[in-house]
């Protein structure tokens, strides 16, 4: 059985969480060796200068226990995401920045929304509810393995934590769903086999010709197939009796 669309493992599997996790790390880097603090960059609601933090708040980080525990998950499904969805994966990323960052924007407290936990909830949510509506059981699997490893993020889109930006995790977590979707994605679809097809014959099947009416198995070769039958008689004499 062959497949019409095949995963295919590319220098972009690598490189977006490669330039992803580089990307963090180097702002936060920056703020260190100048002392300075960006958090102003971040995403501050309903308000016109807190716009701009819809796109820069994903590299900025309060602490580097921040940043650490934002890395593994940014690397992780950022290669899930390009590797097994890679002819969208470049509409979640933008499309889906821009809208948890809008999201974020509208309903999210007084305060500097900063981290790129947005995008991974906006990652492990699209991965998740994406891998179930296709219905196709490697990406169900997909879909199993965010559950399992990442499961217990769920909780943190309440607000159950102080200091923790709740909005911005419901915000990534449903735009996810939104863009899972919305967006149709390319799974293989697997090939037909010949006693699937409506035209199908027992008959012009090379297997079962190997069978008589009655299920026995009869070796056949070419051949054979195209040799008349011949039978040969061998003649004993037997010794007489002295």
């Amino acid at each position: 059985m062959t497949e019409e669309y095949h995963y295919k493992f590319t220098d972009w599997v690598l490189l977006v969480p490669m330039i992803s996790v580089l990307s963090i790390w180097t702002v936060y880097w920056f703020e260190i060796k100048f002392q300075t603090n960006l958090n102003s960059w971040g995403i501050y609601p309903r308000t016109l200068d807190g716009l701009k933090g819809i796109l820069f708040s994903p590299f900025l980080h309060g602490s580097i226990s921040h940043l650490y525990n934002n890395t593994i998950p940014l690397a992780v499904l950022s290669a899930a995401l390009v590797y097994f969805y890679r002819d969208i994966s470049w509409k979640v990323f933008l499309y889906g920045l821009l809208l948890t960052g809008v999201f974020t924007w509208l309903v999210g407290r007084d305060a500097y929304h900063i981290g790129a936990s947005g995008l991974i909830y906006l990652l492990a949510s699209f991965i998740f509810f994406k891998g179930v509506f296709t219905k196709y059981f490697r990406l169900i699997a997909l879909s199993l393995i965010v559950v399992f490893v990442y499961g217990s993020l769920i909780w943190f889109i309440f607000p159950i934590k102080e200091g923790v930006s709740w909005e911005g995790h419901l915000a990534g977590f449903v735009t996810g769903l939104f863009l899972a979707i919305i967006l149709k994605a390319n799974v293989p679809k697997p090939k037909k086999y010949a006693w699937e097809d409506d035209n199908y014959r027992e008959e012009d099947d090379e297997f079962l010709r190997h069978f008589d009416a009655d299920g026995n198995f009869m070796e056949q070769t070419k051949e054979a197939e195209n040799t008349p039958l011949k039978i040969i008689y061998h003649l004993k004499k037997e010794d007489s009796e002295e």
